[in-house]
């Protein structure tokens, strides 16, 4: 058995970038006609370009079946996470056959066999490496996912992949006046994200060690942020009250997690907050007391990407790995957010 499990790797993998502007004039203005707060809310959602699989300036899925949707998704899926996966593996100087356990989060898509076999065949992976599915928790997804690959990696000393894969795109819902629609098309996007953890010891330089994972969920809330799957895709269901509630979680959940390693937030050298939108940011920010630019990561990844579901807060974990943070030795702090309500974070130190 192995003590500590580190990050060793990251890779990313997007399809093709749109413009938000473009989006709006050239699609979502039509779309929402009949909502008069619509464009207010859509530029105010602080995204400058988004990457979708399916463009809806170029094709309008809007009025697609569910199956047709699950059928592009089975199509579209494999190759944009095979891309992350090996960008990873590569990153991480492994290879396919020294994975035990790879982990596919995913919200947007199903079939059976799923994303996660179809991946394990096409990359080479052995035919003992162990396989988890985690499927319609949202966009904190990474968090558990990350925790499930690092109690792997300590109980059985090999190294474990996680995948998040969003494709948002293929579930533009029809015209409705419904305002939380206009947030929700407002923001999500598309994204694959996978990080390598594997045991001890550790050669990697800047690798991550994954000190804690915890999670707080309020069930009292539950309706306030949904996913439901219709016969027209699936739908988000978001209430103005998501920043109201995660305000009163946040400081008891991350102080909670700090306190057990003797830490404070001023120890914290880097903050990867998923962006659930810009009003998310900012209640944490207020909440735990961060310094004016501690979410500027954040920030940067929800203007270049939006909002990508479970990839997103691997996304910012990545930017910020990319740029030094946590500084060696020092402290970092991911954060998301999702049904539930449900916050998870993870404590992680650089090597």
């Amino acid at each position: 058995m192995t003590s500590t499990a580190h990050i060793t790797g990251f890779g990313i993998a997007t399809p093709d970038p749109v413009d938000q502007d473009t989006l709006w004039d050239e699609y979502f203005a039509h779309h929402f006609a009949d909502v008069r707060v619509a464009r207010r809310l859509f530029h105010g959602s602080q995204v400058r370009r988004r990457h979708a699989m399916v463009n809806p300036v170029l094709e309008d899925v809007s009025t697609w079946s569910t199956g047709t949707r699950m059928r592009r998704y089975e199509r579209e899926a494999p190759p944009l996470g095979s891309a992350a996966v090996s960008a990873a593996l590569a990153d991480s100087g492994l290879s396919p056959t020294d994975i035990g356990l790879f982990a596919v989060a995913s919200c947007t898509g199903y079939a059976t066999p799923g994303l996660d076999i179809r991946l394990a065949a096409e990359l080479g992976l052995s035919a003992d490496a162990q396989r988890l599915m985690i499927g319609h928790m949202g966009c904190y997804a990474a968090l558990p996912g990350l925790g499930a690959v690092t109690d792997f990696v300590l109980a059985r000393a090999r190294p474990a992949v996680l995948l998040c894969l969003e494709l948002t795109s293929l579930h533009v819902q029809p015209p409705t006046q419904d305002v939380d629609q206009v947030v929700a098309h407002s923001l999500f996007s598309d994204a694959a994200a996978a990080v390598v953890v594997q045991p001890e010891p550790v050669r990697a330089r800047g690798a991550l060690k994954v000190v804690d994972v915890t999670a707080l969920t309020d069930p009292a809330t539950s309706d306030h942020m949904t996913w439901n799957v219709t016969d027209l895709g699936f739908r988000m269901g978001l209430s103005p009250r998501v920043p109201e509630v995660l305000a009163h979680h946040v400081a008891p959940t991350i102080t909670g997690l700090l306190d057990r390693h003797g830490l404070t937030t001023t120890d914290v050298d880097a903050w990867a907050v998923h962006p659930g939108g810009p009003r998310i940011l900012d209640t944490v920010a207020h909440a735990l007391e961060l310094p004016a630019d501690a979410l500027l990561t954040s920030q940067r990844v929800l203007a270049e990407h939006g909002n990508c579901s479970s990839a997103t807060v691997l996304l910012v974990l990545h930017a910020l790995h990319a740029a030094g943070r946590p500084r060696p030795g020092g402290y970092g702090v991911a954060m998301a957010f999702g049904p539930g309500l449900t916050l998870y974070a993870a404590l992680v130190r650089a090597t």
